[in-house]
């Protein structure tokens, strides 16, 4: 359907060459700071027509509030926000051949059998236009996410093609092992990524043979695909719902709804499995900013055991395919089942990961927005029962109360060794 999200419900509506597109968010908690200053920069990261490797589609993509705050103060009610669509050209479309054509790998043949209907122009639901909701909402969510965790999001183009950022190696076949990725991921800010635009890979080299390929495909009228790399720093301990529901389940399902996705890999991912045990493994040790706390000496996890978050860098790559549409004729099928030749027309993206990026942290934030929303939950009820002796001490997200419980528990460990 169209809402995603169980405490933190976004629901997105519109088509690509519609009026408006926007959403609706339910869940926001009252007394947050927001105005459209704090979605607007995400929404014009996300803007098509921002280089020449780009859709010259020319959209401002301006947003509007509509309900939901008052004097900039969230009111806990639903907000909704407006985008409109200023520069949409179904003409592009109608009353040509393109009507007679379910495109190669686009979404015309399944929505139409599907639904029994389907957009006449542009993409209809499964258009990247569809995304803009959803930015504004990850937005909102990071908001509170960075004023309550001071937690941040940052997703990077890793590669275009056959070019990647951190090339696999012998020794280090996953970016996991490599000091010089994780130290990238722990560093890194937008402000880094937006220093290398169109591409937004953050190394002049890379940035640069990235661009060659994707100007290649465009010069030739095709397209091709890359993945995104996105980090979450200070996420609250504690999020997944085992069995079903865990962290890095909902991150797949969030970024498997992004249109283009082919893909999803956290932690060490697909090239984790070519690492011993003996290696991939994760040790705990004491934290040396705060003794009272455990933390992993690697991170080949991603951040995440057993489904639930451990308080490490959450990092995990995406995978989008070449754009559908391309500038080249194509043998194909048309609808009536005669063979023929399309020609697309339109404005498309020669490769999407560039723009994807902010689409990326989005859905990552929701999916951390909603967890965090239902952990609150679980350590309220369970604040206001008394604790049990003989059970190990109640933690909590960043409380003192869980500081002074597992100090206890150290205590007591250390005593039993003496």
């Amino acid at each position: 359907m169209s809402t995603f999200g169980t405490n933190f419900r976004v629901t997105t509506y519109g088509e690509s060459h519609c009026r408006s597109v926007g959403c609706i968010v339910d869940g926001v908690p009252p007394g947050l700071p927001l105005t459209e200053a704090d979605i607007q920069p995400q929404m014009t990261r996300r803007r098509p027509g921002q280089s020449a490797l780009t859709t010259p589609r020319d959209e401002k993509d301006r947003v509007e509030i509509q309900s939901g705050t008052e004097f900039g103060i969230t009111l806990g009610t639903p907000i909704a926000m407006i985008v409109r669509n200023e520069d949409q050209r179904p003409k592009d479309y109608g009353g040509s051949t393109m009507d007679l054509y379910p495109r190669p790998s686009h979404a015309d043949f399944t929505y139409l059998e599907k639904y029994g209907v389907k957009a006449s122009s542009g993409g209809g639901r499964s258009s990247a236009r569809e995304t803009i909701g959803r930015v504004a909402a990850g937005a909102i969510a990071e908001k509170y996410l960075s004023v309550a965790h001071n937690t941040s999001i940052v997703a990077f183009v890793s590669s275009v093609g056959p070019e990647h950022l951190f090339p696999p190696t012998a020794s280090h076949p996953s970016p996991s092992t490599q000091p010089d990725f994780l130290k990238l991921i722990s560093t890194i800010t937008r402000a880094d990524v937006d220093a290398f635009i169109p591409v937004r890979a953050p190394s002049a080299s890379a940035s640069q043979r990235m661009t060659r390929v994707i100007e290649q495909y465009r010069d030739a009228h095709d397209s091709i695909g890359g993945t995104v790399t996105c980090v979450i720093r200070n996420a609250p301990v504690g999020l997944g719902e085992p069995c079903f529901d865990k962290l890095e389940a909902t991150l797949a399902h969030a970024m498997l709804s992004i249109p283009a996705t082919k893909g999803f890999e956290i932690g060490s991912g697909f090239d984790g499995t070519q690492i011993p045990g003996s290696t991939h493994n994760d040790p705990f040790v004491r934290d040396p900013a705060d003794p009272t706390r455990l933390v992993t000496a690697t991170n080949n996890s991603g951040g995440v055991q057993g489904g639930i978050s451990n308080g490490a860098d959450i990092y995990f790559r995406v995978a989008f395919k070449p754009p559908a549409t391309i500038g080249q004729a194509q043998h194909t099928t048309r609808f009536d089942g005669e063979e023929g030749v399309l020609e697309a027309k339109g404005r498309h993206d020669p490769c999407v990961v560039p723009r994807a990026v902010p689409i990326v942290e989005a859905m990552a934030a929701l999916v951390v927005m909603d967890a965090a929303l239902g952990q609150y939950g679980r350590e309220r009820a369970r604040s206001m029962l008394p604790l049990q002796k003989g059970v190990m001490p109640v933690r909590g997200m960043g409380t003192d109360a869980r500081k002074e419980d597992v100090q206890r528990v150290v205590n007591g460990i250390e005593k039993q060794e003496l």
